[in-house]
């Protein structure tokens, strides 16, 4: 782990003019690296998606007067509050724990930019999409600033809509499903427009994204919307062919359904019923529900075919693209987070195997 100059001490308050307005972040200095980064926390990428924007398209944001803060963490998408702060405080990489807010006016994103004392060159960009199984996470778990020191690029962490206002779908027209992707969309759409006054180049991104975050770039890449928004890919453990996708989104929704006793005989009134929901309630719904409970699918706009079919016709971002996986796959947090046995000196096969069919009910019941 590197040590940085903690937030609180801020040397220097670098202002940029963006699309929408200026903002000010704060200067921190990293220490293994010699060198400053500006750090500009919470900048809107599309307007708060509540009220009536609950299970619509992001919208572009509003442009705001004056100089923006930009230095305190936003706030993490509606999510399992308890787990969420659990699940960040165990995967961050500062060396301070954050106490991080929900809210769902939650659509923001960090950007991390090296400084540099010579000519003003633009800078490689690389995207993190944070994972948690499309229901977990936060941009704010992570610290760019070591890497945008060390590799001289501009690192941008974003967030996106999770769980049921981030993917619930009726799989008609009233609620698609997939807002979550397209939030991601409309991320590297901003990227695109606002990341030059960073000292990025918007013709050099890289996504880059581990678990759900690994599915999200491998979507990305499936997904017509998102052509010419990226450039490179990197997926860590996850794709998109498989896990977290349905073709049956309407058992989801008649799940969620019982379990916000929204139970309506049509999807309209069905969603109608749930975006009348308050963030307390959506949160308490989705404590009533399994770990991984809610899927994307095909929505006619982000996928408009199964992911499956998109990747055999081969109509992809046909960019570079790193696929990888680990030697001990999530088994950092196995004991603690699912209740398997301890198996630092092995486990039994037939234990295993127990343990493995119990996270799985768990999971997809």
């Amino acid at each position: 782990m590197l040590c940085t100059q903690p937030p609180g001490q801020k040397a220097e308050q670098p202002e940029v003019v963006t699309k929408y307005g200026t903002a000010r972040g704060y200067q921190i200095k990293v220490d293994a690296a010699e060198r400053s980064v500006n750090v500009f926390l919470g900048l809107p990428f599309a307007k708060a998606p509540v009220g009536p924007r609950r299970f619509s398209e992001p919208q572009p944001p509003e442009p705001w007067k004056g100089v923006r803060d930009a230095t305190s963490y936003p706030p993490m998408c509606l999510q399992n509050k308890v787990f969420g702060q659990f699940v960040s405080d165990a995967i961050t990489n500062r060396k301070e724990k954050v106490l991080l807010q929900m809210s769902e006016d939650c659509l923001y994103l960090n950007i991390y930019t090296p400084v540099s004392t010579g000519k003003q060159e633009k800078l490689p960009v690389f995207v993190w999409i944070h994972g948690g199984g499309l229901v977990l996470g936060a941009a704010s778990s992570f610290d760019g600033s070591a890497l945008a020191a060390f590799d001289n690029v501009v690192v941008v962490t974003i967030q996106y809509r999770l769980g049921i206002v981030g993917y619930f779908s009726t799989g008609d027209k009233h609620a698609r499903g997939n807002w979550g992707y397209l939030d991601q969309v409309a991320a590297l759409q901003w990227i695109q427009e606002n990341i030059i006054h960073f000292g990025g180049d918007p013709g050099s991104v890289t996504i880059c994204g581990e678990s759900a975050g690994g599915i999200s770039v491998s979507a990305l890449v499936l997904s017509p919307l998102a052509k010419g928004l990226f450039h490179k890919a990197i997926s860590e453990s996850g794709t998109a062919i498989g896990i977290l996708f349905t073709d049956k989104p309407e058992e989801e929704a008649q799940r969620i359904a019982a379990a916000s006793g929204c139970e309506k005989s049509s999807s309209a009134a069905l969603v109608e019923c749930l975006r009348e929901k308050t963030e307390e309630e959506i949160e308490q719904i989705t404590l009533k529900m399994p770990t991984m409970f809610i899927s994307s699918t095909v929505d006619g706009v982000f996928f408009p075919r199964s992911p499956r079919q998109i990747l055999s016709e081969k109509a992809i971002s046909a960019v570079p693209y790193i696929i990888g996986v680990t030697n001990c796959e999530f088994g950092w947090g196995l004991p603690n987070m699912m209740k398997f046995p301890d198996f630092t000196h092995g486990l039994e096969k037939e234990v295993a195997y127990q343990v493995l069919q119990n996270f799985l009910e768990l999971s997809f019941e």
